[in-house]
């Protein structure tokens, strides 16, 4: 982000041309919007992940869901509207159920899950977007006492429990040992106990969570969160590259 502002010289402030008063200059809301993004650890790329760029033409309208007998199309427009209807919600109410969304890799449930986060951002609210492999390796690196990091276990771990949302992102089928699951479970346990909302997005779906969890934390994800699943019939980031490859 540009560190230098042409109307305040990064004074901050600015002389208002009607009251001739000092206010806060505009680079400051954006500074601080920006800070927040950082905090939630929303990559580059996920900044551009909101509801207005969601593109259902990789939902096809002609493949349906074998259980629900709904198309690919259909689930995503359902997906789509739970996620905004919980944006909307959260914000009257931030004590509310979370939301689980499946679906094979490259089905777009990282952009919807980013999608609320952007939203969500923007209006002030707190949010910590985490990918649970890097979430799991960031706890054990407190443990090596060769590494230089600028947190505890406690730290990270207090901080995935009590942020007003936390979006846990691939959710998959890792190998997941006992220490990790027990990690998993003190989070959600924690977060549905206080009645604090996770948004969750798996690759695995809702019957086989307990094979990769356990059944302490699978039952924790069935309680608080509502599931919607996303379907494509081709990986979206293959689609887009094949696009991208013609010009």
């Amino acid at each position: 982000m540009d560190s230098n502002c042409s109307l305040c010289q990064n004074r901050g402030i600015i002389i208002d041309a009607d009251s001739q008063l000092a206010v806060p200059c505009q680079c400051i809301k954006q500074k601080a919007v920006w800070n927040r993004f950082k905090q939630a650890k929303l990559t580059l790329r996920m900044l551009n992940q909101t509801f207005e760029n969601f593109n259902f033409g990789y939902y096809a309208k002609d493949c349906f869901d074998p259980v629900k007998n709904i198309s690919y199309y259909e689930s995503a427009q359902i997906a789509f509207q739970a996620a905004k209807n919980f944006t909307r919600d959260f914000m009257k109410n931030n004590k509310i159920d979370g939301l689980l969304f499946s679906g094979q890799v490259g089905s777009g449930k990282t952009f919807l899950a980013c999608c609320i986060a952007n939203a969500l951002i923007k209006e002030n609210q707190a949010v910590l977007f985490s990918v649970v492999p890097d979430l799991l390796d960031q706890i054990r690196f407190t443990y090596d006492s060769s590494r230089q990091v600028e947190y505890s276990e406690q730290d990270l771990v207090e901080t995935a429990r009590q942020v007003p949302l936390l979006v846990l992102d691939d959710l998959g089928a890792h190998n997941y040992t006992e220490w990790a699951q027990n990690k998993l479970y003190s989070i959600l346990n924690y977060r549905l106990n206080n009645y604090l909302p996770t948004v969750i997005t798996t690759n695995i779906s809702l019957a086989e969570l307990e094979q990769y969890l356990g059944a302490r934390s699978t039952s924790r994800i069935i309680q608080m969160c509502n599931p919607y699943r996303l379907l494509v019939d081709m990986d979206i980031r293959i689609v887009i590259r094949k696009k991208q490859s013609v010009f």
